[in-house]
């Protein structure tokens, strides 16, 4: 019996590196799709209102799109998780912490849960389909 459950551990560390890359490509596109709604007012969501070139809102819009877009695709992975990290770092102690001390009551769970997911990526990379590991490959 404890030979198959081995076997069974072993096959799922086999697909590690191929979820890993799953989980970068979502965690990247929603983090696009949070910097496209603040740059480009794309999806329009209603309850967000206009930013102002250049403000602290623009700039968060800014890296959310470009730090997206390379973790969507797995290009400089671990810097742009860093990056990614600590701005959701400092989104969530300068705009929700002042709320509340938990999460769940500042509204604040996105930033906590995007902060911890991209400081996650900067120790793993990008996983196995993402253009690090093909550029690893080639050298």
């Amino acid at each position: 019996m404890a030979s198959s459950s081995t076997n069974a551990v072993a096959k799922l560390d086999g697909a590690t590196p191929l979820v890993l890359s799953l989980f970068r490509i979502v965690v990247g596109f929603l983090f696009v799709c949070h910097g496209t709604a603040i740059l480009f007012r794309w999806p329009e969501l209603a309850d967000m209102p206009p930013i102002e070139s250049w403000s602290l809102g623009w700039w968060a819009g800014t890296i959310e799109f470009l730090a997206g877009v390379a973790i969507l695709f797995g290009a400089g992975t671990r810097i742009a998780a860093f990056i990614a990290s600590g701005t959701m770092a400092v989104a969530y102690f300068t705009q929700h912490q002042k709320l509340g001390l938990l999460p769940i009551v500042n509204q604040g769970e996105l930033s906590a849960l995007y902060c911890w997911a991209f400081f996650l990526l900067v120790f793993t990379g990008g996983g196995s389909l993402s253009i690090d590991a093909a550029l690893k490959k080639k050298s």
